[in-house]
């Protein structure tokens, strides 16, 4: 019995005139957690990033469920309806995803101009009056019926692509700074400005970010990056005190108490209910502001309704998905294997963190409220979709690394292959496929002059 067990652990083999002894390494299940921990390690980036954002899509699609049932009972007569329409949108996000992953992110570079161009159309034809839906407020939408699309959010991913590929085809030829911060600026304003006349200062805001991070990215000299910064804090300013509906929430912002009864009052609620979750929360399904004490539950303020079901650990909980999510897609800008995709995979990150910052600070009272969703969590239409779409060609670049980035030192391998002995004998072939560097933050030779 003894001899049969020691079998499974040392097993001896002849080879020539002497005795070998080669000791297997279990299984990842039978090392304990341990085990585990190195399994998750060894996941590729693609394959993390589609993990969380299935957790957030799981999550959002429950808190909307539960945020949005009262007034989903007023206006159409059944608690489920807006849950269902939400499980529409999201059926066809995860087609876009599934698709962006499968499709090679190298090609949206020969379509990134088409796009520009069809966006600009579009938001050019959603300030036509009888084209441009209207609704609480704005002309944001075309389409009729629940079949509408907001143009401002195909922007971002249009001008996404457009600075990366522009950026990227600047910096290999060399041109200085001045030819990639003014026609990528240009695009910017152009689309920023279209959307401020919606009105949505939250998604021009959005815009911002994303062509700040493409200009850091590039290696553009600070000095000229901190202009630019300059210049659109100070537009911002001056486009929110002209409106005086934006006036009063960015006066209401900064002591929503005094304001409580009118543009205070969502901040207000909102904080109410972040309050009543306490550390764990009231319980799922069991809040109290989505009664109709606070307006758009399901839609901006849908954290408040998290932080009151599910308490300060589901808010964090969230917020740690997010985090993550913008930490392994910087990991994949730094992995890629090309200008181009680095450059793509930051605009990407940088559209969901700021939405994120965005949203969130609105809700605790740390920014004024501009009607952005929650990235993932928030009920949405063709928002969701298209960020569903991006985090798809985020998770196309990660795959790339995984494809052609190296397999690593011999312990690695020989781990891998279940023998006790590392090979050290170098690779012939590593210096010939290792991947070129992507560049990031990495001024050109003219720019540093």
């Amino acid at each position: 019995m003894g001899e049969a067990s020691g079998m499974g652990a040392r097993r001896s083999e002849r080879s020539g005139g002497g005795t070998r002894a080669r000791t297997t390494t279990p299984a990842p299940a039978e090392r304990g957690p341990a085990g585990w921990v190195v399994a998750v390690r060894r996941l590729s980036t693609s394959t993390i990033l589609m993990l969380i954002v299935g957790v957030l899509c799981v999550v959002g699609l429950v808190m909307v469920g539960s945020a949005s049932a009262v007034i989903s009972l007023n206006l159409y007569g059944s608690p489920w309806s807006i849950l269902i329409r939400e499980g529409m949108w999201m059926g066809l996000g995860v087609v876009a995803l599934l698709f962006a992953r499968r499709f090679e992110y190298r090609r949206w570079r020969r379509l990134c101009g088409p796009l520009l161009v069809v966006t600009f159309l579009l938001l050019l034809a959603v300030l036509v009056p009888g084209i441009g839906v209207h609704s609480g407020g704005s002309s944001r939408w075309i389409g009729f019926g629940q079949l509408r699309v907001q143009p401002s959010e195909l922007m971002k991913l249009a001008l996404a692509l457009f600075g990366a590929d522009l950026v990227a085809r600047r910096t290999e030829q060399g041109a200085d700074h001045r030819r990639i911060v003014g026609p990528l600026l240009l695009v910017a304003g152009a689309g920023g400005g279209l959307i401020i006349l919606q009105p949505d200062m939250g998604t021009a805001l959005v815009i911002g970010a994303i062509t700040l991070a493409l200009l850091f990215a590039s290696g553009v000299p600070l000095g000229p990056l901190m202009k630019v910064l300059g210049a659109l804090a100070g537009l911002a300013f001056v486009v929110g005190m002209v409106d005086p509906y934006r006036r009063a929430r960015l006066l209401s912002f900064l002591n929503p108490g005094a304001h409580q009864s009118g543009s205070g009052y969502q901040v207000v609620q909102s904080l109410i209910g972040l309050g009543s979750g306490h550390l764990f929360g009231l319980g799922l399904g069991d809040s109290r502001q989505k009664w109709g004490l606070l307006p758009n539950a399901h839609t901006d303020f849908i954290f408040s309704v998290i932080g009151e079901e599910l308490g300060l650990i589901g808010a964090l909980f969230v917020l740690f998905l997010l985090g993550a999510f913008a930490w392994f897609g910087l990991r994949a800008a730094q992995r890629a294997t090309e200008r181009f995709g680095s450059l793509l995979a930051v605009a990407l990150v940088a559209w969901i963190v700021s939405e994120t910052v965005i949203n969130v600070g609105a809700v605790i009272g740390l920014l004024p409220v501009t009607g952005i969703p929650l990235p993932f969590i928030s009920f949405g239409g063709s928002s969701l979709v298209i960020t569903m779409l991006a985090a798809g060609i985020l998770m196309n670049i990660a795959r790339d690394e995984k494809r052609r980035a190296p397999r690593g030192d011999g312990h690695r391998a020989a781990r891998t292959q279940g023998t006790a002995r590392p090979t050290k004998r170098a690779d012939p072939h590593r210096a010939r496929t290792a991947a070129p560097g992507n560049g990031l933050r990495t001024p050109s030779r003219s720019a540093s002059r």
